[in-house]
């Protein structure tokens, strides 16, 4: 009777060219010039989960690190478009909330992120708007409270240099920043677009 051999294990492969966010980043090729490529395999897990996140990232932060996250408004106010807004599906003239937050770690005072944010007025609930005025929390949490059904698509991500930042940022951060935006969808119409800065010198949270 013949003998059978032992099965040989697989060949492990290289996993340089695998990349994880190949069907969660839906127009990487549409990124700003502005935009440097990312070897996703030089940031550590913390930079690759705060760019893939599909949920609030302040709640992220929070839970990695056990640290409250304070949400600092710099600055919010009413403008309309100048001309038409692809990503936002808007033309111009749409009336649009300008917001600028600060997110940082209450204990530690870690600078976690900027964030720059476009939203349309007229697509969003009273409420909404009115816990933007008065609400200290992130979008995410106010969005979460108004139990408005959305979804994120993520449209793209690189690696930033900001020349020009807020006073509270510049001093603690450098001008190196992890950079994605992404929009807030109701329904088929998009809500808002949100720009999020991570600085690189945090690699783990630190």
């Amino acid at each position: 009777m013949r003998k059978l051999l032992p099965l040989s294990p697989p060949k492990l492969t290289s996993n340089d060219e695998f990349d994880p966010f190949a069907d969660l980043i839906l127009m990487q090729r549409e990124k700003p010039r502005s935009l440097r490529s990312v070897n996703l395999h030089t940031l550590s897990p913390f930079q690759r989960a705060l760019l893939s996140i599909d949920g609030t990232v302040t709640k992220f932060i929070e839970a990695y690190r056990l640290e409250p996250i304070e949400i600092t408004r710099l600055r919010q106010h009413e403008q309309t478009l100048h001309d038409d807004h692809h990503w936002l599906e808007a033309s111009a003239g749409t009336r649009v909330l300008a917001r600028e937050v600060l997110l940082r770690g209450k204990y530690s005072a870690t600078v976690y992120a900027y964030a720059i944010s476009l939203l349309i007025l007229d697509r969003l609930p009273e409420r909404v708007i009115r816990d933007l005025d008065v609400e200290p929390a992130g979008l995410g949490r106010i969005l979460l409270n108004s139990q408005l059904e959305n979804r994120r698509d993520i449209l793209w991500y690189g690696r930033e240099c900001v020349e020009t930042l807020p006073d509270p940022i510049a001093a603690e951060t450098g001008q190196d920043f992890l950079s994605r935006t992404y929009r807030i969808v109701v329904g088929d119409r998009p809500i808002m677009l949100i720009n999020e800065k991570f600085p690189t010198s945090m690699r783990d949270g630190n």
